[in-house]
């Protein structure tokens, strides 16, 4: 048997569909203004519908609008036309996602939907079709060609659609005004939302958790409190200020230097220069800050006093890597 190029298969069906994504952006009309202005002073949801493949891209749709500040939801059509149809009031705006425009299941509705939604918005690659001929707002998106050699399963269109969908959604976060705090209070539990809301006081040690010496502490006895802390660093303080910091680095550093750990004040091998992060800094930035320098700790101060240590252990553990 042959062996079939897989990878020349792949890189076609991306160009056709990175080919389709840049006509449609010319396609764009005030048409698409007038939604983003509707929905943007909507009192109500928006709505969006589809079924079957284009079911799957409006319900991403909806996902990606709810999670950047557009209040949304998915309904199906049949689930409508058996009581779902309900949740919609005369205050949300209705999107009918439809390549064809001729979609039995969102046709059977449509004199419904028009006495239930404020205002119907479709999504066509027809605005003669019967679906876009009863929307108030047309949306029509051609393809030139899908990618399947075939010309049946939807590829291209779909791309489109879902393409379109991201377009509309970030063009209604900018008009907001929305912020990253935002997307993290409707995004609590995931990662991206604990990296925005995750401050480095929440993950920090503090108190007796932080190793602690005194400048004239011998290293051997140093090391015991390194071990003991379990943070691979000990601060070393003189008169409630950190003078220096004491690494796992330091230690290789003293064996190669082959320094007698049990004469030397750590003071004499301390690093004197250190890096610093606020207790109300992101996580997130005290992993950059050391993802740069290459280092695994960093010193957290307040007011020009250390009120803890935060390590990359830490970040990791809290997911935030």
């Amino acid at each position: 048997m042959k062996k079939y190029n897989y990878i020349g298969s792949a890189k076609r069906t991306l160009k056709i569909e990175s080919e389709s994504i840049l006509a449609i952006a010319k396609q764009l009309n005030k048409s698409f203004t007038t939604l983003c202005e509707n929905v943007l002073y909507c009192k109500g949801k928006f709505v969006i519908m589809g079924v079957g493949k284009s079911g799957h891209i409006a319900q991403k749709i909806s996902a990606t609008l709810s999670s950047t500040g557009t209040p949304s939801i998915f309904i199906h059509p049949t689930e409508a036309a058996h009581g779902d149809i309900g949740l919609i009031n005369k205050k949300d705006i209705v999107l009918l996602i439809s390549n064809s425009g001729e979609t039995d299941e969102i046709i059977n509705i449509l004199p419904s939907l028009k006495r239930h939604a404020k205002e119907i918005a479709s999504l066509t690659s027809n605005n003669k079709s019967s679906i876009a001929k009863s929307a108030d707002i047309k949306i029509e998106l051609k393809s030139k060609k899908e990618a399947c050699p075939l010309d049946l399963a939807p590829t291209s269109s779909t791309t489109n659609a879902l393409a379109f969908g991201d377009a509309l959604a970030i063009a209604l976060l900018e008009a907001k005004g929305f912020t990253k705090n935002d997307f993290a209070s409707s995004h609590p539990a995931g990662k991206l939302g604990k990296k925005l809301i995750t401050q480095v006081q929440d993950l920090m040690h503090r108190g007796n958790s932080v190793p602690k010496v005194s400048p004239n502490t011998i290293l051997d006895k140093a090391l015991l409190e390194i071990t003991k802390k379990n943070l691979g660093i000990t601060l070393v303080i003189d008169k409630s200020k950190v003078i220096g910091i004491f690494t796992d680095g330091d230690l290789r550093r003293c064996i190669n230097k082959k320094i007698d750990i049990q004469k030397t004040k750590i003071k004499e091998v301390m690093t004197k220069s250190y890096k610093t992060i606020k207790p109300n800094a992101l996580a997130v930035d005290a992993a950059k800050i050391m993802e740069k320098n290459k280092i695994f700790t960093l010193v957290v101060t307040e007011k020009q006093k250390h009120v803890g240590v935060i390590s990359m252990h830490d970040l990791i553990e809290a997911r935030i890597l």
